[in-house]
């Protein structure tokens, strides 16, 4: 099975916030977000997916996720270079 990390974006009040998460069917994870279904810091919110990258072990994805979560500077870097597009 294929796992997917990743990173999706919200702006309100004219600040971006940005999630991240993990799971094996990327359209389906973004449609749960939107409809306010997904994890219960997105509800709410308008989010749009700006990176993902795939894996072919949960355990390997999901240790991925945690990093990324954790690397804020990374988060940002992949958040700024999407805004200044």
């Amino acid at each position: 099975m294929i796992y997917y990390v990743y990173l999706i974006i919200s702006k309100k009040l004219n600040k971006y916030r940005s999630y991240v998460g993990y799971t094996n069917n990327i359209n389906k994870r973004i449609l749960l977000h939107n409809s306010s279904k997904g994890a219960k810091f997105t509800r709410g919110n308008k989010w749009k997916l700006i990176y993902v990258k795939k894996y072919y072990e949960k355990s390997t994805a999901m240790q991925e996720e945690y990093k990324l979560k954790k690397n804020y500077s990374l988060r940002n870097k992949i958040k700024n270079e999407y805004i200044n597009k």
